[in-house]
């Protein structure tokens, strides 16, 4: 068996995948991609966050993503009966980015992978890890390509960018479950041949479906939309028929959508997306760590997916940068406890969403604009911004606003 020797291999050619190779190639170390599947190829996770920027950014990936001319968003818009809540990046309390993309997967993946490779970083699809041994920080990594031939990769670190795939975790035992609730999603790209300006192409849309269940709307540059519902499982079931029927029911029973898509050709059959949340006892190892959903992936209902995996790989690579060099690298404390602070913003936003607790806030009448901003830049990916009190705050701050919304709705009403 063939064995090559690199500095550090990449499992998984994604964002997370790919930021990272980047930025440890451009460091000066030989590094490898290995990818199981071949490119491109549909995932979910199309409305990014303008955090995420900063990671693209120093991967030097912006000018070639600028080129392909997708859909730049600016914001976040939320209905819920008629009702408006609009979020636009620019009046964000956190200094950085103040637009991002919407985006293709497909095109928006692969053409981060092609920017890597020009870089001259090799990147393998349809290549499989079937086996790692490690040996202290060293490792040996068999690999398996579509002909059914093995490699041996001899690395001095591992990134593991695999996604869904999670390789390392799956290899080590390394799973756990998460603590969110199972959600389903139901969705489809449409030939959106209705939508016009005042539709704000340049933001996502999320409505309020009923309690618990909710739709996203993403515009992409091409005249293709992804549409979503989001909710329990057991909300699905209380519809028969296939997963086209069941998605047609449900835009004919909200007004706008059924005004809008009803009718509407599908480019390609509906998708279901369900049980996606996971996550993993530690993020990192004896020469490897873990980056992007391989750590752990919430919900899509703030398009944090992206902005997780690319500025997880953005900050692991920076170590495992150091670890080479021969500096002494915390990993928990400088990866792992600053991963967290950023999933767990994320989630208590998450929690709050399903609680209803953020309709409180979202809807309300004659809103603080510098509460606003705070929570913009949240909604932004600024999740690692402690001067912030809605991040470094997360788990109280959000219901604390939400009752004093309330009270002071309660009051003015007896006035009234």
């Amino acid at each position: 068996m063939n064995t090559e020797q690199v500095d550090v291999l990449v499992i998984g050619a994604g964002p997370a995948g790919t930021v990272a190779a980047s930025i440890v190639h451009q460091a000066g170390f030989k590094v490898k991609i290995v990818e199981k599947q071949l490119f491109p190829r549909f995932v979910i996770g199309e409305s990014l966050l303008p955090r995420c920027m900063e990671a693209l950014a120093e991967a030097g990936f912006v000018d070639a993503v600028s080129e392909k001319g997708f859909q730049q968003k600016a914001g976040a818009k939320f209905v819920k009966d008629g009702k408006i809540c609009d979020y636009q990046f620019a009046d964000q309390f956190t200094p950085g980015w103040n637009w991002t993309w919407q985006v293709p997967r497909a095109d928006f993946d692969k053409t981060l992978a092609n920017t890597v490779e020009q870089m001259g970083v090799p990147v393998h699809y349809e290549t499989t890890v079937t086996n790692i041994v490690f040996n202290g920080q060293n490792s040996v990594t068999t690999v398996e390509d579509k002909d059914g031939k093995k490699t041996e990769i001899a690395a001095r670190f591992i990134i593991d960018g695999s996604g869904y795939g999670r390789v390392i975790p799956k290899l080590f035992n390394l799973d756990r479950p998460s603590t969110q609730v199972p959600r389903k999603a139901l969705f489809v790209h449409t030939v959106d041949k209705k939508r016009s300006m005042a539709d704000e192409p340049n933001r996502i849309t999320i409505v309020v479906h009923q309690p618990g269940v909710w739709i996203w709307i993403i515009p992409f540059a091409n005249g293709i939309t992804s549409l979503g519902f989001v909710g329990n499982p057991e909300f699905f079931k209380q519809y028969e028929g296939t997963d086209e029927e069941i998605l047609r029911g449900l835009i004919a029973s909200q007004p706008y959508f059924a005004e809008r898509f009803e009718g509407v050709e599908f480019a390609f059959a509906p998708r279901v997306l369900e049980s996606w949340s996971a996550t993993a006892d530690k993020f990192y190892g004896d020469g490897f760590v873990l980056t992007g959903n391989v750590t752990e992936f919430l919900d899509p209902i703030f398009s944090s997916g992206v902005t997780l995996a690319t500025v997880s790989s953005q900050t692991a690579a920076k170590l495992v940068i150091r670890k080479l060099n021969g500096e002494t690298v915390d990993w928990d404390k400088e990866y792992m406890q600053h991963m967290m602070q950023g999933v767990n913003t994320f989630r208590s936003y998450v929690t709050s969403w399903y609680e209803g607790v953020l309709d409180t806030i979202f809807f309300a009448d004659n809103q603080d604009p510098l509460v606003k901003s705070q929570i913009c830049s949240v909604l932004a990916g600024y999740v690692w911004d402690l001067d912030n009190p809605y991040v470094k705050n997360h788990e109280t701050a959000l219901h604390k606003l939400a009752r004093t919304i309330t009270l002071r709705d309660m009051v003015a009403a007896d006035k009234s």
